[in-house]
């Protein structure tokens, strides 16, 4: 190659370097600020609550968007990396990245030491002297791993009197004991806390060298089930003791004969910490194949108290003055109401629809302004959320119940003008006809102007149904409902539900039966190790 050549070569080099340079520097650019708008809308998500009905999925779009951010800088910075080997002139482009705090301070160290020389590299001397080390941390996993415990119970015959002794048998968790409490814990939260069906669990665990039966599987299930019953029963009692529920129900899709139905899963919710209650929050779930009045009459039978939930005509019979054992309280949900009227007051939905060319969402002053005065009031519930009922009570009496008869006022006036079959009106009436249950946070400081404790619990469901696409059965339903009310109940104490379910599927068979109250979520404590050995 003449020297010509060779100048072209090195020149055509530097300039793919320095254009791999440039496209790692605007990727860099691009995840950083992808990453300040996830942070930010975290944070107002947080400190302000939701900004509009599509919050939460917006902060999972931009997560995403992160992710792939990130993903796409990495993979410029390497290739601008290779890149710029190849020439002299180009300088080297390095991500500034934060600090890592991936290394957990509970984790297990593992030292591994390479073999130090023997020999000096420059003179070949061997008179070498430690002067210090150099420590590089990686992150490792290990895969899952299997194994098979014996217990051995020995035997002994007495030479006096021929007596034969032996150690008592263990307790099991199930039946027949052929899984341990941490297998099980696992196979149950990978079926009901991470919609993972069991077909699909026995595939992966036959990949990793542990065939199990789909049958044994299923039969494992029904016995947890079996053995968590007294927990359930004490998770429900807990619940109905509420001085207020939330209550909302969701689709279920089950299988039936050629075809699936649409059954329908219900939940109860606890939660005393919106007004400063003493209460541990928990959660109460049940299945039923229709969506008939007479399943939350069943439900909340022996229930008296508040009762935060829409406008179900099912709930009817629940509000009767004369009902026993005492009168349930109906509250409704604001962001219910807030709904239709925010469909129509969408500024920012129409803003990117116009940026990407498409067809703009006709918008109303009246519901803009109605979206407005609703959003008020959430700020000022957002001040005294948290604060005992008392003083919520009080605020609300001199913040709230002005800017509530003003939205009354307006609505009333508004709707006057309007003629009877406009979406406006139909949004208007929803809320007047509805207006003692829509007002009663105004006299009663227990209130929540929101049921969004029940929406959380359900979203689990929503999420799932993509996966196990639908219950098998009427008892699997059940089965489902039982497990979802532990499993979210954990979550709401800021529980493990793995962890929870395998100490107590390894206690819960010799557990005094007094002392039961100990294993449900809110007042359980992890089996110290000396006594778990000792259990075993």
């Amino acid at each position: 190659m003449d020297a010509a050549s060779l100048a072209l070569a090195e020149e055509n080099a530097a300039l793919k370097a320095e254009l791999a340079v440039a496209r790692a520097k605007a990727s860099e650019d691009t995840a950083l600020i992808a990453q300040q708008k996830l942070r930010i809308a975290m944070l107002e998500r947080q400190v302000y609550g939701q900004r509009s009905e599509r919050s939460a999925r917006l902060v999972d779009q931009l997560a995403l968007a992160f992710e792939e951010a990130e993903a796409s800088a990495t993979e410029d910075e390497l290739a601008a990396e290779k890149a710029v080997a190849n020439t002299t002139t180009v300088r080297a482009f390095t991500r500034k990245r934060p600090d890592r705090n991936t290394f957990p301070d509970h984790l297990p160290r593992e030292r591994v030491v390479i073999e130090a020389p023997t020999t000096c590299a420059c003179c070949g001397g061997k008179r070498l002297r430690k002067l210090g080390e150099e420590v590089t941390r990686t992150l490792e996993s290990q895969p899952r791993q299997w194994k098979v415990v014996e217990t051995v119970r020995e035997k002994f015959t007495c030479r006096d009197c021929e007596k034969i002794t032996q150690a008592p048998a263990p307790f099991h968790a199930i039946p027949r004991g052929w899984a341990g409490p941490s297998l099980l814990a696992m196979i149950v939260f990978e079926k009901f806390g991470q919609h993972q069906p069991l077909n699909r669990q026995a595939e992966r665990y036959a990949l990793e060298g542990v065939p199990i039966a789909l049958s044994t599987m299923a039969d494992s299930v029904g016995s947890v089930c079996a053995a968590l019953a007294p927990i359930l029963r004490m998770v429900e009692s807990h619940v109905m003791a509420a001085e207020r529920l939330h209550g909302d129900d969701t689709t279920v899709p089950v299988l039936a004969e050629g075809k699936t139905d649409t059954g329908r899963c219900w939940v109860y919710v606890r939660d005393d910490k919106p007004f400063g209650g003493a209460g541990p929050p928990a959660a109460m779930f049940y299945y039923s194949r229709n969506r008939r009045g007479e399943h939350p009459q069943a439900h909340l039978a022996g229930y008296s108290g508040i009762f935060q939930a829409d406008a179900f005509e099912g709930y009817g019979k629940l509000y009767q003055a004369d009902r026993k054992p005492g009168p349930i309280k109906e509250a409704a949900c604001w962001v219910h109401a807030r709904r239709p009227f925010f469909a129509m007051a969408d500024i920012e939905e129409n803003a990117r629809r116009k940026a990407t060319g498409k067809k703009e969402i006709p918008l109303s002053p009246i519901a803009i302004e109605v979206v407005r005065r609703i959003d008020a009031l959430f700020e000022i519930e957002r001040t005294i959320n948290g604060k005992s009922a008392a003083e919520r009570l009080a605020v609300r009496q001199k913040l709230s119940r002005p800017l509530v008869e003003d939205l009354q006022a307006y609505m009333c006036e508004q709707a006057a003008r309007l003629s009877r079959g406009h979406d406006l009106v139909k949004a208007i009436n929803y809320i007047l006809k509805r207006w003692a249950a829509f007002t009663l946070f105004l006299d009663d400081g227990r209130v929540c102007m929101s049921n969004n404790a029940a929406e959380r619990g359900l979203r689990g469901i929503a999420l799932g149904r993509k996966s196990w696409l639908f219950c098998g059965s009427d008892r699997g339903g059940e089965r489902a409902a039982a497990m979802y009310s532990l499993i979210i109940s954990c979550k709401m104490n800021g529980v493990d539900p793995q962890a929870w379910l395998a100490d107590v599927l390894a206690r819960i068979a010799g557990h005094p039966a007094h002392r039961l109250d100990e294993l449900v979520p809110w007042n359980w404590k992890p089996q110290a190790p000396a006594s778990a050995a000792q259990a075993a």
